[in-house]
Parts: C-alpha cells; sequence; structure tokens
C-alpha cells in the first residue's frame, strides 16, 4: 500500500496500550501515513513523546499537562514547558484544556488557572496549542476572548455546537476531527464537520482510544486516520485523496515546524 498524503494530528503512543507491539505500530505508521503527532499529558508522556520524535523522523511531539493530570502538576513544570518548546521536534502545546466531566481531581479553578499558565507559554513561545474541551465550552471561549488573546491552535476531537465552530472561525481556530466523527449518534459532529471551512479540518485518532467505525471496540492505530478522512469526504461529498492532502496542508501551516 502506498503511504498516504494524511497526518494523524493527535496520537498517544507512549500509552501502554501499544507497550506490547509499540515498534511494529511505528513501522506501520512509516508505511501508511506522512507522519503524526503525540501530544503529552504530563510530565513523564511528554518526555516519552519527545524521544519518539527523536527517534522517528516522521514523528513530532507536543508538549504539556493534560486538565484531568493537572492535581499533580508542579510550578517548575511550566518551566519545563518552557525549555521544551525549544526542542525543533516539538511542534506546540498540548494536550492543554478544561475537563469538566472527569474532574474528581481536577477542581475547575485548578483547572482554568493551568490552562491560562500553559496558554502564556505558548504565546510567549509562539506555539500553536492542542486544545482539550469537554464539557467546558462557555470556561474555553471566555478564557481565549477574555484571558489570553492572541494564541491559536486545534480543537482536539472537537465536541462543541455549529454555532461554537462559527466564533472559533472567526478567530482563527483549526478543528479536530476523530473517530467519534465516524459514531452512529455523531449527528452534531458531523454537522460541524460538514460546516467547518476545508482549510481549517485536521484529521486525528486519538488512539488508542475513540477507535473510528467500523472497527469500534478494537484498539485505535494512527493509521486508522485513513477511516476518519474517508468518513469526512463523504460527509462532505468531496475526493478523500485531496481532502487528506488539503488537511495535511493545513498541518503543516498550523504546526509550522514540520516542513
Amino acid at each position: 500500500m502506498a503511504r498516504l498524503p494524511l497526518f494523524d494530528s493527535h496520537a498517544h503512543m507512549d500509552c501502554e496500550h501499544f507497550d506490547e507491539d509499540r515498534a511494529q505500530v511505528f513501522e506501520e505508521i512509516e508505511q501508511n501515513l506522512a507522519g503524526m503527532i503525540n501530544p503529552g499529558c504530563d510530565r513523564e508522556s511528554s518526555l516519552k513523546a519527545m524521544e519518539f520524535a527523536a527517534k522517528y523522523k516522521f514523528v513530532y511531539a507536543a508538549v504539556g499537562w493534560h486538565p484531568e493530570e493537572i492535581a499533580r502538576m508542579v510550578d517548575e513544570d511550566l518551566t519545563l514547558l518552557k525549555q521544551w518548546a525549544n526542542n525543533d521536534k516539538v511542534v506546540a502545546i498540548g494536550e492543554i484544556g478544561l475537563d469538566y466531566y472527569n474532574d474528581d481531581n481536577a477542581p475547575h479553578p485548578l483547572q482554568r488557572q493551568r490552562f491560562i499558565e500553559q496558554l502564556n507559554i505558548a504565546k510567549e513561545t509562539g506555539l500553536p496549542v492542542i486544545l482539550h474541551d469537554r464539557e467546558a465550552h462557555g470556561d474555553i471561549l471566555d478564557i481565549l476572548k477574555n484571558e489570553v488573546q492572541g494564541v491559536n491552535g486545534v480543537f482536539h476531537c472537537y465536541s462543541g455546537s455549529v454555532e461554537m465552530a462559527k466564533e472559533l472561525v472567526k478567530m482563527g481556530w483549526y478543528f479536530g476531527f476523530g473517530g467519534s466523527s465516524t459514531f452512529t449518534n455523531a449527528k452534531k459532529v458531523r454537522e460541524v464537520l460538514n460546516y467547518v471551512p476545508e482549510d481549517r479540518i485536521l484529521f486525528e485518532t486519538d488512539s488508542p482510544y475513540l477507535t473510528p467505525m467500523p472497527l469500534r471496540g478494537k484498539r485505535n492505530n494512527p493509521t486508522y486516520t485513513e477511516l476518519v478522512a474517508e468518513n469526512a469526504a463523504r460527509v462532505r461529498g468531496v475526493g478523500a485523496r485531496r481532502l487528506m492532502e488539503v488537511s495535511t496542508l493545513n498541518l503543516k501551516k498550523l504546526f509550522f515546524k514540520i516542513k
């Protein structure tokens, strides 16, 4: 099979789900995709993402603290983020954001504090962000409009409304679509997918999670980005390969360190 002109813009290859066959999966990615981005969710996973990026030419890293993990975050980690941003293979600050669903160990005020701090690091370093937003749409928009302006990035696995998407388009944001856009009950996501301008679309898997149809129930792999892109092409009524090419151009524009 020829390599596709397609990036997986969001995959967690550091997860333990890949411990038994990680090298084989990386080989499959190299054979089938143009590349992938591995976002960090805490100190350990960010370090692992940079390790993968150093080892594999087609892998790029993002570094940051996921909202579910910020209870373990300390101020020293902000200093580390600034240092890591200088790494040639670190293309974004992320995965950062707000999560008001899985929030048992992540009080909302602390989430907002750490999110704003990491946004400011992105602004200071000039890097885009990979943004996690789960059931926190209002606070996310408020922060981006009023607390930290001038930062750009992608809403990973976008779950907001078309109305919110219209605001974000005006603000210059990108939209990541993954396996959830293929689910039978994902009508709202597909409405957004059909609306979003072509030059703002990125594709992802969020591996090992959110496996696309018809493989739902199995471990997700970055190579399944092809299924996500093909579904998007059907939704939008366009050719799949051209949409893949466009999404990769979008990705390289946003994550400007990727050539």
